[in-house]
């Protein structure tokens, strides 16, 4: 009864995402040289490369699927030209489980 309480009035009030949080991908299209690293060493095969209609054709690019995601960032680190990141968003829910395959065109 003295102290503050300690829940916040969600979606109003935030909590504020530490510096080392892992959250949702980002993939910035134009700089993916389409090399398949990300797929290669992700170790629940969270990822694919499937192939995205782009200004100069066909490309292939990752598919994430959030659902089996560890967040461990090894996607990110192994990327040649830093265009997948993890960023600082922790709001993905759904209530339908497709939902949580992202395309590449829904990383951005």
């Amino acid at each position: 009864m003295i102290t503050k309480p300690i829940t916040l009035n969600f979606p109003e009030e935030r909590e504020v995402a530490l510096d080392n949080y892992r959250g949702i991908h980002k993939l910035d299209m134009k700089t993916c040289i389409s090399c398949g690293a990300c797929a290669r060493i992700c170790p629940n095969q969270t990822i694919e490369m499937v192939d995205t209609p782009t200004d100069k054709g066909q490309k292939k690019m990752p598919q994430i699927n959030l659902e089996r995601c560890l967040f461990c960032a090894l996607c990110e680190e192994v990327c040649p030209t830093d265009c997948l990141v993890l960023t600082k968003n922790y709001e993905f829910e759904a209530y339908d489980r497709r939902n949580f395959l992202k395309r590449p065109e829904d990383l951005k």
